[in-house]
């Protein structure tokens, strides 16, 4: 049994379904004449490739990464728009809960490492907003880098003083959470929502369409 559980946050215990995202990328589209699907593909390879590079010295915070992103993705369109007005516009201060996330955290028995790819006064805001209190705490803004890079998970780790085969890493992402924990050995519960394929080679302990409580 875990000694300790790290558990993601957005899209794990908080909807995140992309709508702020789903508009710009709409509206940049508009400007462009091109297929509003086609404008969130390439900005979310663009930001996901922007944030493989952003770690330590090289960091940049989330917010930064989407606007960066965003503009470079206007601009392989060719057009321009105020990225950092839309990206700050897009944001949810109130994501909700999923119903099963406050029966599971209470049902935990051991302790508890947020890891986040998320701003710290974001998600901050959102566990007061929601009243969830753990034990611990990593975003990718005290760890500077970004799953499945290794430092969030080692912070984790340090933080709980345990080592990776006395956790469990519980998240909804194949390439950030599962790879992520994998890398380090940590064995990981896959939170599949949406009835997505798994990727080959991802080996999660379970795969569970709902948190358990």
């Amino acid at each position: 049994m875990a000694e300790a559980i790290l558990l993601d946050v957005f899209g794990t215990l908080v909807r995140d379904d992309g709508a702020g995202e789903a508009r710009i990328a709409a509206e940049v589209a508009g400007l462009a004449g091109v297929p509003a699907a086609d404008v969130a593909a390439e900005w979310d390879r663009r930001l996901w490739a922007m944030a493989d590079g952003a770690y330590g010295e090289n960091f940049l915070n989330l917010a930064d990464l989407n606007a960066a992103s965003l503009a470079a993705t206007a601009g392989h369109f060719g057009v321009q728009v105020d990225a950092v007005g839309l990206c700050r516009e897009a944001v949810d201060p109130a994501p909700a809960l999923f119903p099963d996330a406050l029966p599971f955290l209470e049902s935990v028995r051991v302790p508890v490492c947020l890891v986040s790819d998320a701003d710290t006064a974001h998600l901050d805001a959102v566990l007061h907003l929601h009243d969830i209190r753990v034990e611990h705490v990593v975003t990718s803004e005290d760890a500077r880098a970004y799953k499945p890079r290794p430092e969030p998970f080692k912070m984790a780790l340090r933080l709980l003083g345990l080592p990776a085969a006395e956790v469990i890493h519980i998240g909804d992402s194949p390439a950030s959470d599962l790879v992520g924990a994998a890398a380090l050995g940590i064995p990981s519960v896959f939170v599949n929502r949406t009835g997505r394929a798994l990727p080959e080679g991802l080996h999660p302990v379970r795969t569970v369409a709902a948190l358990p409580s």
